[in-house]
């Protein structure tokens, strides 16, 4: 069984405004300083594209950017600003600044930018923009390297303001350790409360550099399984069994950040060579006919 480090708490989310609010420093603090009363998600008794199918049955373009725009299209992503750690100790301030998220080359860039302790990066959401619930998620990306960068792709539920981490649940289609660039982790959290939580997931080792060429990470959902796919060829699957309670047949967004420090990686040393990028050509949402 995969066990994570406890950098695993990168992922305990709190709105922009929250964190201003709370200037949350460790994730024990999301738990005791905001409890909504925990609600039932509610989902159609049948919902498009709940059975499971191949790959390559997911043809419908559902929802999509291509970053091929001057700018950031903010009616479909949003910015979290801000530092305090993330839960993990992380050294960088997220910024909306064009240092650090922009498109070039029909590409989105999040940069990371900084030396000596002082780090900004990008970190982007679809919340409140655009849920995904079954069918297919690909995201077309050139990952950055270094010890400590910390680049991710992943999904938390869309209820999360209701249902606190990781109640909501969590996916990390794709998060990487920048000190071992040629494997990645995808790893599920969930649980009632944060004394809860529990995750599982797996390392995926691969024969290159992840940082050298665009590699394309996909998670197929349908009700009570989910696959994880690197350039269309399945390396896990995850289904009902494997939690309990089960948040992941229900509406979730996508997050898109580089993180900078911290638990997961450690903390950049002299090795670890600045401005470091995550180049993404796309984001595609699919479901079969």
């Amino acid at each position: 069984m995969f066990k994570l480090t406890p950098a695993s708490r990168r992922s305990l989310y709190l709105s922009t405004s929250l964190l201003l609010a709370l200037s949350m420093a460790a994730c024990t603090e999301k738990g005791s300083s905001f409890t909504p009363a925990p609600t039932t998600p509610t989902t159609p008794t049948t919902a498009a594209n709940e059975d499971a199918r191949a790959y390559a049955d997911y043809t419908e373009l559902i929802w999509s950017d291509e970053f091929t725009g001057g700018a950031l299209d903010q009616s479909k992503w949003a910015y979290e600003l801000g530092g305090g750690g993330w839960g993990n100790n992380e050294l960088q301030t997220y910024t909306n600044s064009a240092d650090n998220v922009y498109q070039a080359g029909g590409s989105l860039v999040i940069q990371a930018r900084g030396a000596a302790g002082s780090y900004t990066s990008g970190r982007l959401v679809t919340k409140g923009k655009q849920s995904f619930q079954f069918g297919r998620i690909d995201v077309r990306a050139k990952l950055p390297k270094g010890k400590g960068v910390w680049p991710a792709i992943w999904m938390l539920g869309a209820d999360i303001d209701q249902n606190n981490w990781p109640r909501c649940g969590e996916i990390d289609i794709m998060e990487l350790r920048g000190s071992q660039p040629q494997q990645f982790l995808s790893t599920m959290h969930f649980g009632n409360s944060v004394p809860d939580h529990r995750y599982k997931g797996t390392t995926q080792v691969m024969n290159m550099d992840l940082s050298a060429d665009f590699h394309i990470y996909s998670m197929v959902r349908s009700k009570d399984q989910m696959r994880f796919f690197v350039d269309g060829q399945q390396y896990y699957a995850f289904t009902g069994a494997d939690a309990s309670p089960y948040p992941f047949n229900y509406p979730f967004f996508v997050v898109l950040n580089v993180a900078i420090g911290g638990d997961f990686d450690g903390n950049p040393d002299g090795s670890t060579a600045f401005p470091q990028q995550m180049q993404v050509d796309y984001v595609k949402y699919l479901q079969y006919k």
